[in-house]
């Protein structure tokens, strides 16, 4: 369908003024145009599809380029300028779907045009041939060409992925009390960095293991799988800055960029920010105009609060308790004398949150919030204040309102692991989406490579292989919990996960159960993997073993006064039932009820569902059922397990049961089909 007729339909016509009323806004996707157009989002897709014969988000694409064309027509603005003003994120993917759309790049449009100005017909007098001429200029063409067409040395060269690693800066300095100062240098020109969305940069946890190593640039580069380095060493003396930082190509261990700094402290935000942007420069990386604006922000006028701050950042990283609190008094002194230092109120917030992160009872909620609050009010527009203000949510069990902050924060830094790992974290535990979850899991493992301890890279490797086979990618599941077993073959967590892959491959409960139990031998401490052994025996319809299994872990959860698998409670409570505990049986199924009704997330109908059944109420457990399949992104466990479960046995005998089980089949497999097409056109899968 041409651009003509695609925008003759009444309805297309509405979302092409909506997608241009956001135009600007690259954040502005489908899931946006649905909201605004008030659809869900699976219809949506249908809709477009089926007028148009594109995808949702080709749509969107369609009409940016349109808008492209018109302001490439008017000249007034470059290419860059015109990516960025129709919200493509990044001017070479613009280019990219330009060239896509239109058979050339936006560059050679306004040539194209010309040249069609050019052709317009003229009456001009007829030059005389000179024979001659023709037939050399056309043996030189022949020559040419044959040479362009035959020669052997002639090669595209591969684009190289504009991926970097900041090694841990070297200390020149026989005073290891400046240590902190060098370090700081290192991880202000790596969040620079990561402020710029056309660059994949290496976490600092990935590289600190790289510290004292004696492996060569190659090897160190295969490992990470990155094309660039740099590598720096400084000192303070007095109140001058030594710096020497060189840029390294990674394949060859070639030194591409080097320079000497020499600077008095107070220029040392001025050499931060020309560090990154040269290097950015060098290995011909694209900086939005925002972008350049984010890494040029000075976070405060005074040296002696940027010092003290610094030092701060030293005892956070610690991340222990003694660490933590040593790194408040630091970040207040630098607050002391600089009153509005956005940063240092943030990091004081974030110490606060990690204090009380295990604690059931909250102690410093007060002083988050206090510091949060802080943060936001002298700068809400950088991650660490955002980051601050959405860990006050989640430690007083706001998770809605913890959301937005957080996407915010990786907005303005899109290359941040330690963002990245919070929202992961986020999206399967708190608000479970398992298209973003395994997005993030995705990212973070592209960032996060080769921690800085095996036991780190196997939880890396655990939590993507666990968003993996959430969205039905077994394979690549399977792929990936070997290798989190292979980096730390004591991860209990990752025997059981692989347990449960192992049942999507192979269908086998009674293998499921075995795994389980063999894993449950190797620390008889896990009540996570208690738990799972009772529920594969209550699956498999062997209550008396179920309940064994049932007891102990509710004895221990009980013990411990730990708030943990109340969604469970229904299985517990009908295994409790089978055996004659009928009083606990009750109890146990109140409390899931209860808790079921207040929950938020798109599991709460199923979950209501559940306790309508067992109350005997069909016809409410099937329109709770109803309203289930209406949602998207749920785990691949509802369509492996849910009818296998004994509890809807009953429901599956209700005449509509098959109806609705069929549609909520066929939205898991439409939304894997969508997740693996939109990961594969991100380079995530």
């Amino acid at each position: 369908m041409d651009n003509d007729s695609l925008f003759k339909d009444d309805f297309l016509i509405k979302l092409k003024e909506i997608i241009e009323d956001k135009i600007a806004d690259s954040q502005f996707g489908v899931a946006e145009l649905a909201d605004h157009i008030g659809m869900s989002r699976s219809n949506l897709l249908r809709k477009v599809k089926k007028i148009s014969n594109l995808s949702a988000s080709q749509f969107i694409n369609r009409v940016r380029l349109q808008k492209a064309v018109d302001l490439l027509d008017e000249g007034s603005l470059t290419v860059s300028e015109i990516g960025f003003e129709v919200g493509f994120g990044s001017t070479s993917y613009f280019i990219k779907c330009f060239r896509e759309q239109y058979g050339y790049s936006p560059g050679e449009f306004t040539k194209q045009k010309e040249q069609d100005i050019s052709n317009t017909p003229i009456e001009k007098p007829k030059p005389k041939l000179n024979y001659t001429t023709i037939a050399i200029t056309f043996a030189g063409l022949i020559i040419l060409t044959l040479l362009f067409l035959i020669n052997p040395f002639q090669k595209k060269e591969p684009v190289k992925e504009k991926s970097i690693a900041v090694l841990p800066f070297i200390n020149d300095s026989n005073d290891s009390s400046n240590v902190y100062i060098v370090n700081g240098l290192m991880e202000a020109i790596l969040n620079n960095f990561q402020k710029i969305e056309n660059m994949r940069v290496i976490s600092r946890t990935s590289v600190e293991k790289y510290r004292n190593s004696k492996k060569t640039i190659p090897e160190i580069a295969r490992e990470l799988n990155v094309s660039y380095f740099v590598e720096g060493s400084g000192q303070k003396v007095g109140n001058k800055i030594l710096l020497n930082i060189q840029l390294i190509d990674a394949e060859n261990d070639k030194h591409l960029w080097a320079a000497q700094y020499k600077r008095e402290v107070k220029d040392i935000f001025e050499l931060q920010n020309n560090i990154a942007q040269t290097i950015a420069n060098e290995v011909q990386v694209i900086i939005t105009p925002e972008e350049k604006q984010r890494i040029e922000r000075i976070p405060t006028d005074n040296m002696e609060a940027y010092d003290n701050y610094l030092k701060g950042l030293e005892y956070i990283r610690n991340e222990t308790g003694a660490g933590l609190k040593e790194s408040i008094i630091w970040f207040k002194k630098a607050i002391d004398h600089d009153s509005e230092f956005a940063e240092a109120y943030a990091y004081i917030a974030i110490a606060y949150y990690y204090m009380d992160v295990f604690q059931t009872d909250k102690q410093h909620l007060k002083e988050l919030n206090e510091y949060a609050d802080k943060a936001m009010l002298y700068n809400s527009g950088i991650p660490e204040s955002l980051i601050a203000k959405g860990l006050f949510y989640m430690n007083s069990g706001e998770y809605a309102k913890a959301l937005p902050h957080f996407e915010k924060a990786h907005k303005y830094s899109p290359n941040s692991a330690w963002i990245i790992n919070f929202l992961s974290d986020f999206y399967t535990t708190y608000q479970p989406d398992t298209q973003k979850y395994l997005e993030y899991a995705l990212k973070g493992e592209r960032l996060h490579v080769a921690a800085n301890d095996s036991a780190t890279t196997s939880i890396l490797y655990l939590h993507l292989s666990n968003s993996l086979i959430q969205n039905a990618f077994v394979d690549q599941a399977l792929k990936y919990i070997n290798k989190a077993l292979d980096y730390n073959p004591d991860n209990i967590s990752a025997y059981y996960v692989k347990a449960y892959i192992l049942f999507g491959i192979h269908k086998d409960l009674n293998e499921t159960k075995d795994l389980l139990l063999e894993t449950y031998k190797m620390d008889t401490t896990r009540l996570d993997v208690l738990q799972e052994v009772g529920k594969l025996y209550y699956m498999l319809g062997d209550y008396k073993s179920s309940y064994k299994y049932y007891k102990k872990f509710e004895h221990k959860r009980i013990q411990y006064q730990m708030d943990i698998f109340w969604y469970e409670n229904i299985k517990i409570s009908y295994v409790f039932d089978k055996n004659g505990d009928t009083a606990r049986a009750r109890e146990l199924f109140e409390t899931y009820k209860t808790r079921a009704s207040q929950d938020e997330s798109i599991y709460k109908d199923v979950m209501l569902s559940a306790s309508y059944i067992i109350e005997g109420d069909l016809n409410k457990a099937i329109e709770y059922l109803k309203k289930f399949s209406e949602y998207e992104h749920y785990h691949y466990w509802t369509i492996l397990f849910y009818k296998l479960d004994p509890i809807s046995k009953e429901i599956q005998k209700h005449p509509d049961f098959d109806k609705v089980w069929k549609k909520i089949e066929k939205n898991f497999w439409k939304d894997h089909n969508q997740i693996e097409e939109v990961l594969k056109e991100k380079n995530l899968l």
